[in-house]
């Protein structure tokens, strides 16, 4: 049969991908707001909760009592809102990932107002999966007003992306994240057409947080050299370790969460649960409580400041106060406590053996735990590599990272199903 030559040809990949230039630029700008917004505010009452208060009251602002009574009464606090809310301000977070289809746009001022106080009242989650949660229902709503023939998942993508860039202060995040989520499905196209969108919008997501508020992940350790004869030994003895502990926390997750779930209201569950984040505090010390981000880089400031034993107790507690923030229906996301966890861990790898290289032991520990924790491999390279700064660890990481995908790969994740059972 004769081809009809005179049918028009469909768009050419540069037609399609220019348009998207425009909308994924705003799109990441406005992530990148969003998150700094609601950061600031955190911070802001962050100040009050922690330092004005405490000082009004003359009591000691990180004094073992203060730790539990804010705690406690966080979640108490978090526990009305959920039930007061709008769509209780959304889903169970112990089932959500961090890039998931968008829910309700009457669902997010309710969600972000918890965030603000999860993250102001010392809980151990960081912003990223609430933030990104309410970005992604913020971009849909808006696209498919302005854009109504646009697919949901161009979106979706855009603002997953602006938020991640936005989070690391680089695109590099957003792209490699993607890239394994795209990887996984049957689409046509070459992967950097489907990347090309979210790239721009994890572009203006960084630039625009670098601009504002020029975040930083760097910890300042000692530069690693160049790589010796037991460095490789090393790397996977710590890799493995960190991955162990977070592989025991995973595996704790569906009965912690069994155990709040079984109170049947989350205002009991949230008020529990911040009591016993207050408890672990008190263990733990305050540099244990919030998101972990700044607190890292203070225990990272000094190695030789403490002992092994004491950088062991703070990765266990760190690691059961994330287990317990994460079931009991807090909301916030895995991945800064879990930095927090492996530079702990890694930081009492080297206080145990000084031989071995601070910048490697860190590197490694994180490594291990956010394979665990978040599954996601090119992630946890590129975070554990930016932690130092320092090309020269990333041979050794991904050498590390082949016997911990081992141990990982097709275990339970640190995510649920609706029913409770753990998401493989």
């Amino acid at each position: 049969m004769a081809t009809d030559s005179s049918a028009p040809a469909g768009p050419t990949p540069v037609q399609r991908l220019l348009p998207v230039i425009v909308p994924a630029l705003t799109v990441g700008a406005l992530c990148a707001l969003v998150l700094l917004g609601i950061s600031l505010l955190a911070e802001k009452l962050q100040g009050v909760l922690w330092g004005t208060l405490p000082d009004a009251l003359s009591v000691g602002r990180y004094s073992a009592l203060w730790m539990i009574v804010v705690l406690t009464a966080s979640g108490l606090a978090v526990g009305l809102l959920v039930r007061a809310v709008p769509g209780h301000a959304g889903p169970d977070p112990a089932t959500t990932g961090l890039v998931d289809p968008p829910m309700p746009p009457g669902v997010v001022p309710g969600l972000l107002l918890v965030t603000v106080l999860t993250l102001a009242g010392g809980v151990s989650l960081g912003p990223e999966n609430p933030i990104t949660a309410a970005n992604i229902a913020l971009a849909c709503r808006l696209g498919r007003h302005f854009a109504p023939g646009t697919p949901v998942a161009l979106w979706l993508s855009l603002a997953a992306a602006g938020t991640i860039g936005a989070l690391f202060g680089t695109p590099v995040a957003a792209a490699l994240i993607l890239s394994e989520t795209l990887a996984s499905r049957a689409e046509p196209g070459a992967l950097w057409d489907r990347l090309f969108g979210p790239l721009a919008a994890g572009t203006a997501g960084a630039l625009t947080m670098t601009l504002l508020a020029h975040p930083s992940f760097d910890l300042a350790l000692p530069a690693y050299d160049r790589p010796h004869s037991g460095d490789l030994l090393s790397s996977v003895a710590i890799a493995l370790a960190g991955a162990v502990l977070g592989m025991l926390t995973v595996y704790a997750l569906p009965y912690a969460h069994r155990l709040f779930r079984a109170l049947n209201h989350p205002v009991l569950a949230l008020t529990a649960g911040g009591l016993l984040l207050g408890l672990l505090g008190a263990l733990g010390g305050h540099l244990t409580l919030f998101k972990g981000l700044d607190e890292v880089k203070e225990i990272a400031a000094d190695p030789g400041a403490r002992s092994a034993g004491q950088f062991a107790v703070m990765a266990v507690v760190k690691a059961a106060a994330l287990l317990i923030a994460a079931s009991c229906g807090f909301r916030g996301g895995r991945i800064f406590p879990a930095v927090f966890v492996g530079v702990a861990l890694g930081l009492c790898a080297h206080a145990l053996v000084t031989s071995v290289p601070v910048a490697l032991a860190v590197t490694c520990g994180v490594l291990g735990v956010l394979l665990a924790i978040t599954r996601q491999g090119w992630l946890s390279v590129f975070t554990a590599a930016v932690l130092v700064g320092d090309a020269a660890v990333l041979p050794l990481l991904c050498i590390a990272s082949l016997p911990v995908w081992l141990l990982v790969t097709g275990r339970p994740q640190m995510q649920l199903h609706e029913d409770g059972t753990p998401l493989k």
